[in-house]
């Protein structure tokens, strides 16, 4: 899925909840070294860690990234082979915690997975990913939320599936750790003051809402806005919101 979220590169990492200082991010500090998948949130986690490597495979993603002089950076393209990959980060078995924020639904599983478990600190070595489906913000909003999103179905790559189904058919091959397990995610509520600007920065960083942009078709359109507009209350209002979020957690099967 490399390239799928470029185009909107500058307004994605602005656009998505901070994810909660809770669970795995709460654990001791014993665990030194995290690598993180994705651009949502390493310097968050990087309050945790004495060092957190965090890698994706867009250079576009990795520009927007916001420094920190705990986080280390790295571009992984899909040509950089596996075995590259682990000697970059540190060699097998250097890493306490790999985790992933809203994007293991987009990777090649049978492919990652294997690399996850090479990276693991064994016994010992976790690995975490969230993701959310949805957003609530007040009984006049949400049910016009619902009908946008409804109008976004033809645009997604099939993977989403994973996300609307809240990770619970994702493949999950690691055992539980007590946060959740293959089947069973464990729910997170995440609260977040979003201003109307800022949702509709959202919106935009959808890779739906671009793919049917690419398409000719404007999904949000000046009458949408101004349907969203009316619902949020207008648009000078900064309402505390809520991520329907969900998270797995597990370490290698020994």
């Amino acid at each position: 899925m490399a390239g799928l979220f470029d185009k909107q590169a500058e307004i994605y990492l602005d656009a998505r909840p901070n994810y909660p200082h809770t669970g795995i991010l709460s654990w001791p500090l014993s665990l030194r070294t995290t690598l993180w998948l994705g651009m949502s949130a390493p310097a968050t986690v990087a309050e945790h860690y004495e060092q957190v490597i965090a890698t994706d495979v867009s250079e576009a993603q990795l520009k927007c990234a916001i420094p920190h002089p705990r986080v280390k950076y790295l571009h992984t393209p899909l040509s950089l082979p596996d075995d590259e990959i682990v000697r970059l980060i540190g060699g097998e078995g250097s890493v306490d915690l790999v985790t992933v924020a809203q994007a293991v639904h987009w990777f090649d599983l049978p492919t990652f997975y294997p690399l996850v478990a090479r990276l693991l600190r064994k016994p010992g070595g976790v690995f975490a990913v969230w993701g959310y489906n949805d957003i609530a913000v007040s009984p006049t909003f949400d049910p016009v939320m619902k009908r946008f999103h409804d109008t976004t179905l033809p645009f997604w790559n099939e993977k989403i599936q994973y996300i609307f189904d809240g990770y619970k058919t994702l493949p999950f091959p690691f055992e539980s750790v007590g946060l959740g397990c293959e089947g069973q995610p464990v729910s997170l509520d995440i609260p977040k003051k979003l201003s109307f600007d800022g949702f509709l920065r959202m919106l935009r960083s959808w890779s739906a809402v671009t793919t049917a942009k690419d398409r000719g078709i404007d999904l949000l359109s000046e009458r949408v806005v101004k349907e969203f507009e009316t619902a949020w209350g207008g648009s000078r209002m900064v309402p505390s919101v809520t991520y329907n979020a969900f998270m797995l957690a597990g370490k290698v099967k020994l």
